[in-house]
This record gives C-alpha cells, structure tokens and sequence, in this order.
C-alpha cells in the first residue's frame, strides 16, 4: 500500500508517600528549612502536592501534543472516513475494524458472537478472534463508546485515537513517578518526562501506529514497573504491600491482556527476579509474590483467551514453575503458534542460515534488524544517553560490590559463621531497574522494533541517577570530594541545567514542528477502496498482501484470505500459498491455490512485484524464490543448488493477457499502484 503525506494546501481559518524512607543527607540539609515534626510533615505535603500535579500536567501535555502532532501531520479532521481509516496502516487496521465491528453490530451480544465465530478474517475457516488476537481492548471501547452518553459529540474514531493518546499521558506520568520513587525527588520525574518527550522519535510511535498492541500495552508496563519499584522498597507498612501487589496484579493482568508479546517482557522480567534472587539482592519472599503475580496474570488472560495454546506453553510459566518447584514444567502441547520466532531467533544469532520464509520475512523487516547507530546520536544530542552511561557504569559498579560482598558473605557464612557490612549499599528497586535496564538494552540492540521498551526505561535510570543521592556520594567518595553539601548541590544543580538545556535546544524545534501542516495523501489506495465497495459483492473474497488485505477489511469489510496477525501457523502456510502470486509459478499453480481459499478477486501491487526497498535476497519476490528453489532475479550470485523457474514471475507475466492467464484471470480494476483480477471459477 502506497501512503504518502503532502504538504497541507493554505486556508483560511522528594516525597512521594509519607512510607518514602528519606536519605540522611538529604534530612540535614533539607530539614534546615522546616523546623520541627508538623513542618517537616507541611513540607511533605507541599512537596507531595508540587510532584504531583506536575507529574499529572507533564502526562497531559504529553498527550495532547502527540495527538496535535498527529492531527497536524495527516489533517485527521479534515481527510473523508475512508481516507482516515486507511491511515491505519497494516495489523492497525485490521485492530481498528474489529473495534468497528462491534459498534456496527445491532446488539452487543450479536457483536460478541461474530468475533467468537468470525468467518470474514480467514476465508472458509470460523476462527475465534478473542482466543488469537488481543483485541479485548477493542472490545471495552466498543461497550464504552455504546452506553456512555457521547454519540452526539464524539465520533467512534475520536473516541478511540483520544483513548491511545490519552493512555500516553498515563504511560508518562507513570515514568516520572518511577524516577520519583528511585530518587527521592520529583526533579528526576520532571527531567524524564522531557527527555521522553525531547527524544519523541526514539521513545515512542504512537503518532502514525495509533492502534498497535505495543501502543495499549507499554502504559501498563510502565504502571507495573513503578509498583515493583515501590513494592521493593524496605519497612513498607502491612497495607501499602497489599495494596501494591493489588497494582502490580491489575497493572501485569492488563499489560498481558493487550499484547500478544507479553509473555517475552515478562520472561525477562522474570529473569531480573532470578538474578537479584540469587545474588542475595531481593528478598525472597517479595520475589516470590512477583513470580506468583505473572503466572496469575498469564493464567487469567489464558482462560479469556478461551486457554490459547500459545500462553499455556509459554517458557515465562515453565520457568517461573521451575524457579518457584524446582523443576521444569513438561510441555505436552503441541506448540506451533509462535515457533517462527524461534526461527527467526535461531537465524538471526548466527545459528545456521534459512530458507525458511517467514524467518526471512522477519530478518529482512528493518524493524527486527539490528538498533541503528544513529539512535545514539540522536539520544547523545538530548544528553540523554551521556547521562545513562554516566549513572549506569556507577550503579554497575556498586551492584558487582554488592554481589561480590553477599557471595563472600554466604560462603563465610557456611564455613566460620561470619558475616560483615558492605561498605557500598544498592538498594533492591534500584538493583532490580538496573537489571532491568540491562536486559532490555541488550533486547533493543539486537531488534530495533524492541527498542522502545529501552529508550522509555532510559529516560527514569538517567534521571534517576543525576538526581540521586547515593549515585553522587559514590562517585564523590570515590574521588575523596565526599561532603554533604555537595552531594546535595549536585543532585539538583545538574538536572536544573540539563532542563535548561533541553528547553533551551529543543523548544524551538517543537514549536516549529507543531506549526508544519500537511495532509493524508494516497487516492490510488482510495480509489481502489471504493471500487471495491462500489463494485464487489458483500461476501467476495479477496486475495493479496497482508498490509493491503487489513485495510480492505476495515474499509470494505470484505473477507480476506489472509492478514497481518502472524501468530497461527496456519495462516503462516496459507500468506505464503498467496504470495506464490509474486513467485515464478504457472497461472494454473497460482488459480488452484487461490481457489483453493474460495478467493474471488487477487490485489497485485507493483511496489511488492518491482520492489526496490530492499537489496537483492530481501525482496519479497527473492524470499519467496529461494524459498521455491528458484535462482533470484538480477546480477549477483545463487546458492548452487538453486534452478531457474520453469515459469516466468506471475504478477509481471499476467499483465501481457496471454491466454493461458486470460483463462484464469480477468481484470477488473487498475490503477498506477493496484491492478485487481477476478478468478474464474472453473478448475
């Protein structure tokens, strides 16, 4: 699908909670200014108060400049329904029509059993789409938007954009509180807030990606990690705790109900647990409550999603079993779901090269390649990733003290019975977002799509570590300039500047950048919606590229052979049986296979059979010739077990209107992008 966006033509028109221990230093310097116990506790609520509405006012203004940014840069007010919904491009779209599907069906109930028996996403298969996709989400804003008295002022679009945008501002203020809670001091909230704001390209796509999984999951994940962060601190009171792993549950339950990822976060997230756990650096108990909540949390989606086989054999439940029973959970499921991830992972480390093609479908997206070096130097302008490197080698440092100390003291312990004091203290929720950080970076190196879990959690460790006390009093220690004045000078003086910095730098840039308007422009992919509607019967079947094939479900509501959502090996087997349209096989080959998923109409697009985005061997067309045994189009060398096809490629060769392809094949539609094809029906 071509998308492109024009310039718009003119017109006219501290603390955070009274159980917050605070550090020594910062009482005898800060306690000067309030005398007494009722001042002290004055100052808390003031500084309490402070924080918070500007944790509160940074997450809105968050939220409401990505959605100015979005507006601004498609005219989303302006462009006909047809053209907004096209905007959602790829598993987006098709997302946004089951939301769509709901709010057209005449009763909830009607709406709730086409998406249990839905038999338009995959064509001659009833597939249940609350048991394969997460699309709950959908399915709650779809309920929202029927009873709640807004009909007459918001349309369903609006209510949906404004929901994702809206979860920004939580997502947002969830990372300021988590600094908050690491520092001591709102100050660190506030300069994590701008940098996830200042490095907007690099932290989040929400502005163009509106209804991605990752887009609904990443608030909630962001909520979890501020509870884990609280939760793990020393001497919480009976009810805090409670109330905590009350949070952590909900936020974790949610976070796994709305992407089909979450099992891999949380297995890493489960990995930081058994590292801390086993270095002495977590209290057991609370690391057991937290492996107890992720399993709580998957089981539960697991039963929603009508027990989807792809959660039941997760490795997260397997290992949280085995950390928790000692022993591995067998597996006695056959698990297909997500077996091209491990494909993917096997090729993509080195271990043997592949012909398979989904692996290569993934190798070949620049999303899963390796995280570019620009992104550093984008962060590096923001001062962002020095200020990382900076806090992270310090808290690296402390946490191999720490872990060398608890080791040496365990073995002392078994041996003479004699323990001692580490002269360097990393307190457990700084120790556990420190390996949390690591884990991540090293999952955002190696796939770029993954960097956004990283970039988000850099801005709270960076601020985190210049705002806090026992980061500078290590580093002052170090160099014998330890003085408590000037611990205290320092974890405020240098993120006032940095914040000086960035408004200084990056203000402008936003303004200007708030100011730029264009507009969606894409009238051959219009056009061709349109025709589709105008022209095909309701329950015609439609064959092409998964990208394309979620917007003509949305737009048209036609039924598809295939989509975007590529967690069933199934549908895997039948996108490639499709794709074979864009291969070197026979007119014959290509109408059986196509008949064979009741297709009526075929979509070829000139951008996948002239395709020039990527290099040779990862051009649609190669994967799918070496995937077929073909030798590859152009100058450049085959594997040598590889033969020419015995047939010319289809999408160029049908165009000619040889007979052999007339008999099959008739045009209906063209236009400089799309050229549609009906099928005839005889074998």
């Amino acid at each position: 699908m071509m998308i492109s966006i024009r310039q718009r033509k003119e017109i006219k028109t501290t603390e955070v909670s009274e159980h917050f221990p605070v550090q020594e230093e910062n009482v005898k310097l800060e306690n000067k200014v309030p005398s007494g116990c009722t001042s002290r506790r004055l100052w808390k609520i003031v500084s309490f108060t402070v924080g918070g509405t500007v944790a509160l006012c940074m997450g809105l203004l968050t939220s409401v400049y990505l959605a100015t940014l979005h507006e601004n840069d498609l005219w989303f007010s302006n462009i006909k329904e047809v053209e907004r919904e096209i905007s959602f491009r790829t598993e987006c779209g098709l997302y946004y029509s089951y939301y769509k599907q709901m709010l057209q069906a005449p009763t909830l109930v009607q709406g709730f059993h086409g998406l249990i028996y839905d038999n338009k996403t995959e064509s001659m298969r009833t597939i249940n789409l609350l048991q394969r996709m997460n699309i709950y989400q959908e399915v709650f804003l779809s309920i929202l938007y029927r009873v709640l008295p807004i009909q007459k002022y918001l349309e369903p679009v609006y209510f949906y954009i404004y929901t994702l945008f809206g979860l920004q501002a939580i997502y947002v203020t969830a990372l300021y509180v988590t600094s908050w809670l690491l520092s001591g001091t709102w100050l660190s909230g506030l300069l994590a807030a701008l940098w996830y704001v200042a490095n907007r390209i690099d932290t989040t796509r929400v502005e163009f990606t509106i209804p991605l999984r990752e887009n609904w999951a990443l608030p909630f994940f962001a909520i979890q990690i501020a509870a884990v962060t609280y939760f793990l601190r020393p001497n919480l009171q009976p009810l805090s705790e409670r109330r905590t792993l009350l949070a952590i549950f909900i936020s974790t339950f949610l976070f796994s109900l709305t992407w089909q990822f979450n099992q891999f976060m949380m297995l890493m997230q489960a990995l930081v647990l058994f590292i801390l756990d086993s270095l002495d650096m977590l209290p057991a108990v609370k690391a057991t409550w937290l492996y107890g909540i992720q399993i709580a949390s998957l089981l539960l989606v697991c039963i929603l999603q009508f027990f989807n086989s792809m959660i039941l054999g997760s490795l997260l439940i397997s290992f949280n079993l085995s950390v928790l029973i000692a022993r591995k959970l067998q597996k006695i499921l056959n698990l297909r779901s997500d077996e091209h991830i491990f494909k993917f992972l096997k090729a993509k480390f080195g271990f043997g090269a592949t012909r398979d093609f989904d692996a290569n479908l993934y190798l070949c997206e620049e999303a899963f390649g390796l995280l570019p070096l620009n992104t550093f130097e984008r962060l590096s302008d923001t001062l962002l990733f020095y200020a990382y490197i900076f806090v992270l080698s310090i808290t690296v440092i402390a946490a191999l003290i720490v872990a060398f100390h608890n080791l040496s003291d365990s073995t002392n312990q078994q041996s003479m019975g004699k323990t001692g004091k580490c002269t360097v203290d990393l307190k457990p929720e700084t120790a556990y977002n420190l390996i949390h950080t690591i884990l991540f970076g090293f999952l955002a190196l190696s796939t770029m799509r993954m960097k956004y879990l990283w970039t988000s959690h850099m801005c709270v460790f960076a601020s985190f570590g210049l705002c806090s006390p026992e980061i500078w009093e290590l580093l002052l220690k170090s160099v014998h300039l330890y003085n408590p004045k000037r611990i205290y000078i320092m974890r405020y003086s240098v993120p006032i500047l940095i914040l000086l910095y960035l408004c200084y730098k990056f203000w402008p840039g936003m303004m200007d950048e708030l100011s730029e308007l264009r507009e969606f422009y894409d009238p051959d992919t219009v056009e061709l919606m349109n025709w589709i509607k105008s022209n095909t019967p309701r329950k015609a079947v439609f064959a092409g590229s998964m990208q394309l094939l979620a917007g003509v479900k949305l737009c048209t509501g036609r039924t598809l052979t295939n989509h975007p959502h590529y967690e069933d090996n199934s549908l895997r087997e039948r996108t490639r049986a499709v794709y074979q349209i864009y291969a070197k096989r026979s007119p014959e080959e290509v109408h059986a296979l196509l008949r064979s998923f009741g297709t009526d109409y075929v979509i070829l697009e000139d951008s996948i059979c002239y395709e020039r985005r990527h290099h040779r061997g990862c051009r649609l067309r190669d994967l799918l010739d070496v995937a077929n045994g073909h030798t590859m189009d152009g100058p450049g060398e085959n594997d040598p077990d590889l033969k020419p096809a015995d047939h010319p490629r289809f999408c160029e060769e049908i165009k000619r209107n040889l007979p052999s392809y007339v008999a099959h094949f008739t045009r209906v539609f063209q236009n400089k992008t799309f050229h549609v094809y009906k099928l005839s029906r005889n074998k």
